[in-house]
């Protein structure tokens, strides 16, 4: 039986996003779980850094009508428009303003650190502006009342890069095909749009209050499935640098699935990981997987 299903759970040094700033103060977004708090980058986050990065919304269509959202119609869907293979909800579609949703083809979880969070503050200030402004307009920045002209400013933030897990799972059969207007991609297509976002996700890069961060893999486990779910979120797990091997992961991993480490003492275990998951690199198994999707495609 075809399988309908592409799953992965990746482990990557990812920076976390940034949720509610008081003042100048900016806080990293956070959860509770098992009693703790831990950083994290959200799904929405990590969805819009993979469609961009992919180049999926290059082609990507706007409108503002009461509400900002994808502009679709009869000529523009998700056949001929990827930036659209992310799931769209319209309500002015049309003469008769008829509202169309259409699910997202692939899924993703939050990026959650494996460690709870610990509170590291960078605290800066835009000093040289500031004083360039004030040559510029003969204000001397030792006066304290008149430097409040030039906009000076201290600002800190808080900041997290963390060895983080999420997962994503496509599901291939809904790939390039609108519902909503009884119309399909090329199977080249659905190909093409299956790979661009799997070769995102083996050269991640995320750009964070100015900065270019690498978030590629440094372990992921996956492949094609016959089950529509996270099949690995449940057990993958790293704590305190040390990567978790069960029974449980071996035996899934047996049935169909492969895994890729990226060597250079990531995990505290890294020897143990190579003994017990006999992982590929992490160019092989993205090499390996896109090639398994042209098949499945039969391109």
């Amino acid at each position: 039986m075809k399988k309908r299903a592409l799953t992965l759970t990746v482990v990557g040094n990812i920076t976390s996003n940034y949720g509610e700033g008081l003042g100048n103060v900016s806080s990293i977004q956070k959860v509770f779980k098992n009693g703790d708090i831990y950083a994290t980058r959200s799904r929405e986050s990590l969805k819009n850094a993979i469609m961009v990065q992919s180049g999926m919304y290059d082609d990507l269509k706007v409108t503002v009508n009461g509400a900002t959202q994808k502009a679709v119609d009869e000529n523009l869907n998700v056949s001929n428009c990827r930036a659209l293979e992310g799931g769209y909800m319209n309500t002015s579609v049309g003469k008769d303003k008829l509202t169309y949703v259409r699910n997202s083809s692939f899924y993703l979880t939050d990026a959650i650190a494996c460690d709870p969070f610990v509170s590291e503050a960078r605290f800066h200030n835009n000093l040289y502006l500031a004083n360039a402004y004030g040559k510029a307009n003969g204000i001397n920045l030792q006066d304290k009342k008149a430097a409040k002209e030039t906009g000076l400013m201290p600002y800190n933030y808080e900041y997290d890069k963390s060895l983080k897990i999420y997962s994503i799972t496509f599901d291939l059969s809904m790939i390039g095909k609108d519902e909503n207007f009884k119309v399909e991609a090329s199977k080249e297509e659905k190909a093409y749009r299956v790979n661009s976002i799997l070769e995102t996700i083996e050269n991640l890069s995320l750009i964070v209050k100015g900065n270019l961060d690498n978030s590629e893999p440094v372990f992921v486990v996956g492949g094609m499935s016959d089950r529509m779910t996270h099949q690995f979120e449940n057990i993958i797990r790293v704590k305190k640098g040390r990567f978790h091997i069960t029974d449980d992961l071996k035996e899934r991993i047996a049935n169909g699935y492969k895994v890729a480490l990226l060597e250079g003492d990531n995990f505290e275990n890294e020897m143990e990981i190579i003994k017990e998951l006999n992982p590929i690199s992490i160019s092989k198994f993205f090499r390996e997987l896109k090639e398994e999707v042209k098949s499945h495609y039969e391109v």
